[in-house]
């Protein structure tokens, strides 16, 4: 699958709406890190978070930018104010998802025809996003909140794409997708430290292809 032809908001949420899994790269760094994304895009993942508070981040972010060009959308995670969504748009970043609400980002990235979904988590704050013009609400912490909130809160929000981060992993994917989700947020459960560490990224790739799978079941 070829993602060229441009970068704009909606070529995003459409990307995300279809393909509904958003890789999160959170403190790794070097060989390794390039490593374990290659493996991930090679088992099907397409749209790859790198958090602002993992070391040398903007420049992951241009370096995947160009790496992955045409094959995976890199954007920008924790993304908490102006002055971080400013660095993220600048390393090139294709995306903007932050664990918190800042309708400066929102209007910043509207400015730039940059994506961006914002964190929340009450439906109070859900409907402020979208209201400021988030495109979808990353729902955190899912972990915490499980799966049923996210059914209930869905019953009236069901206009609003809801991105559930937290708690995500292959058997409990498909439960997400029931409760109304349009796409997850996936982090350690993709990334293996262990596997990482061991160089075993052969493993990382399978497992990714594995989550991409039942993603596709469900279409």
């Amino acid at each position: 699958m070829s993602l060229k032809g441009g970068a704009h908001v909606s070529g995003m949420l459409d990307l995300l709406l279809r393909e509904r899994i958003v890789a999160i790269v959170r403190g790794l760094g070097g060989e390794a890190a390039d490593r374990a994304a290659e493996a991930l895009v090679a088992g099907g993942i397409r749209l790859i978070e790198v958090t602002m508070n993992t070391p040398d981040a903007t420049r992951t972010i241009a370096a995947w930018r160009e790496k992955f060009d045409g094959r995976a959308a890199v954007g920008a995670g924790t993304v908490l104010d102006l002055k971080m969504a400013r660095e993220a748009a600048a390393a090139g970043a294709l995306y903007l998802i932050s664990p918190n609400l800042d309708e400066e980002v929102i209007a910043f990235g509207a400015e730039r025809g940059i994506s961006v979904w914002p964190g929340a988590m009450t439906p109070t704050e859900i409907v402020r996003a979208w209201k400021a013009g988030a495109e979808a609400v990353k729902v955190f912490p899912m972990a915490s909140l499980g799966v049923n909130y996210l059914a209930e809160i869905r019953a009236p929000l069901n206009h609003i794409p809801m991105i559930a981060t937290g708690g995500v992993d292959l058997a409990t994917i498909r439960s997400y997708f029931e409760a109304g989700a349009a796409a997850v947020g996936i982090g350690s459960r993709l990334l293996n430290r262990e596997w990482i560490e061991a160089g075993e990224y052969g493993k990382l790739e399978e497992n990714a292809r594995r989550y991409v799978e039942i993603v596709r079941s469900l279409a």
